[in-house]
């Protein structure tokens, strides 16, 4: 494909201001190609739950990276990403690439319905970010020395936000990944007392892990404003489901994932957790 044919093409970033999106977004606009975010602040605005805004956010976009918020396991996702599909494909947007989660049983019928739309797909399938800690929900808890939540001794493989982009940049402009669906960890299983023992090392403070019940953690959701559902997530972690590691990182792109305290060590430099 040629320079100029890569400049008339406009890709459609869904939560182009997110952990990912952002970064999608910066690595594709670094690449030359034009990029348009969808979010309700964009021009034109792009909202998830208004499908009278999709058709103009679809305007001469020719790929999508479709995430959506709060997460694919939610009630009504799936419908909305069949129907955003399907809108997509009839607006010549082919080109589109999911983000997923790992062991989401709900998520697998939002990947199937955006399979069924007839567009070229890749779906990727991420464990929990490194970057929750330090520009999410977790963020406040590190910054106090105590995260508390209902995950007992169980592992993840938390991954980095920067290999998620990656990989998710070359399934929106390498021809070799459509049809592939791509499982993303970081290098190792780290419970969240062994983040905490990461981030102590790289701050330099003492930053404990509290293990709560379900229903603490649900109050403090609810104290906070925040959905109540976010709590079902970590019955993922504590049932054991994504507690191994795979390896769509190096499938994708030939290189290993980065480690989680190489991701501590860099966030810590940029000051994000002084106090």
């Amino acid at each position: 494909m040629t320079q100029n044919a890569q400049n008339t093409q406009i890709t459609l970033v869904i939560g182009g201001h997110g952990k990912t999106g952002r970064r999608v977004a910066e690595k594709l606009t670094a690449q030359g190609r034009q990029v348009r975010i969808g979010s309700r602040s964009g021009t034109p605005a792009f909202d998830w739950h208004e499908p009278a805004t999709w058709a103009a956010a679809l305007e001469g976009v020719d790929r999508v990276y479709v995430t959506y918020y709060p997460d694919l396991a939610f009630p009504g996702a799936a419908e909305q990403v069949a129907e955003f599909s399907k809108v997509a494909v009839a607006h010549g947007a082919r080109r589109l690439v999911l983000l997923s989660g790992r062991g989401e049983e709900a998520a697998e019928v939002s990947e199937n319905n955006l399979k069924a739309s007839g567009a070229d797909w890749t779906i990727v399938r991420s464990s929990w970010f490194n970057q929750n800690f330090n520009e999410s929900f977790f963020l406040e808890p590190v910054l106090a020395g105590e995260i508390a939540l209902p995950t007992g001794d169980a592992v993840e493989a938390f991954v980095d936000a920067d290999d998620i982009a990656d990989v998710v940049v070359a399934a929106l402009t390498d021809d070799k990944h459509i049809g592939k669906t791509y499982e993303l960890s970081g290098p190792r299983l780290l419970s969240y007392s062994d983040v905490a023992a990461e981030l102590s090392k790289a701050t330099g403070r003492d930053i404990k892990y509290i293990s709560v019940t379900n229903e603490e953690y649900r109050a403090v959701l609810r104290e906070n404003n925040l959905p109540e559902e976010f709590a079902d997530l970590f019955t993922m972690i504590l049932d054991g489901r994504n507690a191994h590691l795979v390896h769509g990182v190096e499938e994708a792109l030939g290189r290993k994932p980065k480690d989680f305290a190489d991701f501590a060590r860099e966030a810590a430099a940029t000051g994000v957790w002084n106090v």
